[in-house]
């Protein structure tokens, strides 16, 4: 049981993070110490590579492209949840079965409102 002491003593926690702070910092100022500087007109240059811009930088990308991969986050975010509910399906009781049902539902009206209101629709419209 000296181990069950070890972890529920807040006092280790403490020291634990006062060690690694000081470990940081301690690494942090002998790499400002030990390490090379570089001067020079093309560390003022915008890319590492050392060819110089000849264009703006700025690209403009179609706001779809940001709507189709908030969509992929949001159904792989809830892929994650049913997949982890299926792990356990032989644990659940039958009110958890029946939450996971009314999950993949909403899921599901969710989709099907995207496609109706033609959110994945890579058409361009003039406004």
């Amino acid at each position: 049981m000296i181990i069950n002491k070890l972890t529920y003593n807040p006092q280790y926690f403490i020291l634990f993070q006062i060690f690694a702070i000081t470990i940081s910092c301690l690494v942090i100022l002998i790499s400002l110490f030990l390490g090379g500087r570089s001067y020079g007109i093309d560390k003022q240059i915008p890319f590492e590579s050392g060819v110089y811009s000849y264009d703006t930088s700025r690209i403009r990308i179609h706001i779809n492209f940001y709507l189709i991969a908030i969509f992929f986050i949001i159904f792989d975010i809830e892929s994650l949840y049913l997949y982890l509910w299926s792990v356990t399906i032989k644990i659940v009781k039958l009110e958890s079965f029946i939450e996971g049902i009314l999950f993949i539902l909403t899921i599901l009206i969710t989709l099907f409102y995207l496609f109706k209101m033609k959110a994945l629709d890579w058409k361009y419209k003039k406004i």
